[in-house]
């Protein structure tokens, strides 16, 4: 895809990041080194299999609205940040405030 995003000039140089979107490629993304992705390849991209989706989602509501950093969301601070938990899939966009049981 950096082709497709950026068409080489000859006096130019390579920006860095398509220098390590090539690295990316070759290393991880091509498993097979036929020099393109095939449809295993690219599922593996976008959705690996050893990525925890409800994971990653809950550190991250946690890391933009934990505000004292105690590592504990309060009541308050789900409210001050209620547009991030309203558009998030795990409170099943909001769903979860709404019957949350303390």
């Amino acid at each position: 895809f950096p082709g497709d995003m950026y068409s080489q000039d000859a006096a130019a140089d390579e920006p860095e990041w398509v220098k390590t979107e090539r690295e990316q490629f070759v290393e991880f993304r091509d498993k097979n080194r036929d020099g393109k992705m095939d449809k295993e390849e690219t599922k593996d991209w976008i959705l690996p299999s050893d990525y925890d989706h409800a994971e990653a989602e809950a550190r991250h509501l946690v890391y933009e609205s934990d505000q004292d950093k105690d590592g504990k969301l309060s009541r308050e601070e789900i409210v001050a940040k209620h547009d991030l938990f309203v558009g998030s899939q795990a409170t099943d966009f909001g769903e979860a405030l709404v019957r949350h049981d303390e």
